[in-house]
């Protein structure tokens, strides 16, 4: 049985220049170079790992995930990822939570982008709870996938000097105080760091999807983007989704502080640093975006109305 790609995964792939910063294994690759591969690296994927197609595909922004049954009727999931540098080391985050507050990781083969994982429940996550609830589950995985990093990971340490020059260098489309503050913070998070955790830097609730499997607790993470850095770096996820809720709220600036404050709170985080890293890294998307313009614009826009949250 074939399995379709749907059209909607391949206008978002479709048009992205390849990952300049290094995707890891095959090297850097298109949008549509990928696309075009897909279909042999899908069958190869599926007759390599003996597996059956079992329902139509579904999607994000850089995966294609196919639900399929294994020879011995297990049911999984086939996950074939555009090769970008945040996904990289997936296979290896995976292997080290080893389903304990994320996806089990059935079978990896790196050289394709390719995981074999549990089959999860794809039509519950967490945006089907309220706002806060979510903060307070958020904030328990934290806690879940909390334990030390391998070498293998790249730090957030490797990132800071381009952080800090972008920062630096400004952009006339994001107000000059808030770069400047941001750079700032940066420095000063960087004076006496804590100690390098295996952390899931998009941890929100499209990434928390519930088990077929009750014994598997509650809520499971998907799609770690891993980093070997501190957990407070991870929350702003967690602010810049669900904008819908965020618009409607009397006060953005305290509806968007209680969202960092539940997870630094059932986390157990530093509160200060949690401001501080939100703050940098609403700041960075809104200079990366203001690289795009105008087509960002409304990203833009919205990244720099949740920073004002943020700022001191």
């Amino acid at each position: 049985m074939s399995t379709p790609i749907p059209e909607s995964f391949r206008a978002t792939v479709a048009g992205r220049k390849p990952d300049a910063r290094g995707a890891g294994p095959g090297g850097p690759v298109s949008g549509d170079a990928w696309l075009a591969r897909l279909p042999s690296l899908l069958a190869d994927r599926l007759a390599a790992w003996e597996l059956a197609p079992d329902g139509d595909a579904w999607h994000g922004e850089c995966a294609l995930v196919v639900p399929v049954r294994r020879a011995s009727g297990e049911r999984a999931a086939l996950k074939l990822t555009w090769p970008h540098a945040e996904a990289a080391l997936e296979h290896l985050a995976l292997r080290h939570w080893d389903g304990d507050g994320a996806v089990r990781l059935l079978a990896a083969d790196p050289a394709s982008w390719a995981l074999l994982l549990e089959r999860l429940d794809g039509d519950r996550d967490l945006r089907g709870v309220s706002v806060l609830e979510a903060c307070e589950e958020i904030g328990t995985l934290f806690t879940r996938l909390d334990r030390p990093a391998a070498p293998q990971f790249t730090t957030a340490a490797s990132h800071t000097e381009r952080w800090r020059r972008d920062l630096l260098a400004g952009t006339p489309l994001v107000p000059r105080r808030m770069t400047q503050q941001a750079a700032s913070e940066l420095a000063s998070l960087l004076v006496d760091p804590p100690t390098n955790r295996l952390v899931h830097t998009d941890l929100h609730d499209a990434n928390v999807l519930a088990p077929l499997d009750a014994g598997r607790g509650a809520w499971v993470a998907i799609d770690p983007k891993p980093l070997a850095t501190e957990w407070a770096f991870a929350v702003a996820p967690i602010v810049w989704n669900r904008a819908d809720e965020a618009a409607r709220a009397h006060s953005l600036r305290a509806h968007l502080r209680l969202r960092a404050d539940i997870v630094t709170d059932v986390a157990g985080l530093d509160e200060d640093r949690v401001r501080a890293w939100t703050h940098v890294r609403l700041v960075l998307n809104a200079v990366d975006a203001a690289a795009h313009a105008p087509a960002s614009d409304a990203f833009r826009a919205r990244m720099i109305a949740l920073a004002k949250a943020f700022a001191s």
